[in-house]
């Protein structure tokens, strides 16, 4: 049975309309805690529709651990939905971390949950080391400026996916960074391709610049993947 999710107080405020508007059963298969972070799953798709978690902007710079962790299978997953490191070989994808490492490089620990299979998604190539990492930075930038920010990174997926490896875990068609203050006095929203025909020549974070009010699911079958939110943040 799927989790019927409800966003927290502090996000559905942000778009100014009641938190009624995004409870929904169909489409949170299990929330795994990772403690530093919290991944929206779904079984069928084998990958996350939603990651979120805070920035604490005393901590993104405190340590900056050097080595990086191997990458971990999800044992908080029945095993018949788990995806392998092996599944992106030879896929020509990278993979992308939704809760990026250098947000979380303070202690092993909050670092390690970040290399959790979980929250890695298939990202082509140049989004993920030219533009979607700019997107990274600046979180984290916001984060040192006001002390902490809440981010929700929200996939999106084609009706009909295309999937790879042997677990056929589907491939996004693109993905919002969504940044907030607890006050609700800061919100911006950034949307990315996912596309290798996207060009990131002259890239710069602007162009990715969305309305957060446009993704309020006034037409829930075109968004309906925004729905299914996690609810910890304010918790």
């Amino acid at each position: 049975m799927k989790i019927p999710i409800l966003y927290c107080l502090c996000f559905s405020t942000l778009f100014a309309i009641s938190s009624h508007n995004f409870i929904n059963t169909k489409d949170c298969d299990q929330i795994i805690d990772k403690e530093f972070l919290k991944i929206c799953y779904d079984y069928d798709l084998k990958s996350a529709k939603a990651v979120g978690y805070t920035l604490d902007g005393d901590l993104v710079n405190a340590v900056n651990i050097s080595k990086r962790p191997n990458f971990n299978v999800e044992l908080l997953l029945e095993e018949q939905y788990r995806i392998s490191y092996s599944d992106y070989t030879n896929s020509g994808y990278d993979r992308g971390h939704l809760a990026p490492d250098a947000g979380f490089d303070w202690s092993q620990e909050s670092l390690e949950a970040t290399y959790s299979l979980a929250n890695i998604i298939p990202q082509v190539r140049l989004i993920n080391q030219r533009t979607w990492t700019k997107a990274e930075a600046y979180a984290r930038f916001q984060a040192v400026e006001r002390g902490k920010v809440n981010v929700l990174n929200i996939i999106k997926y084609a009706p009909i996916p295309p999937r790879i490896g042997t677990n056929a875990m589907a491939v996004s068609s693109g993905y919002y960074k969504v940044l907030y203050s607890d006050d609700q006095s800061y919100e911006e929203c950034f949307y990315y391709q996912n596309h290798e025909d996207v060009n990131t020549t002259n890239d710069t974070l602007e162009q990715h610049l969305v309305s957060c009010k446009a993704l309020y699911p006034q037409k829930p079958l075109e968004y309906s993947f925004l729905i299914p939110i996690i609810t910890m943040l304010s918790q």
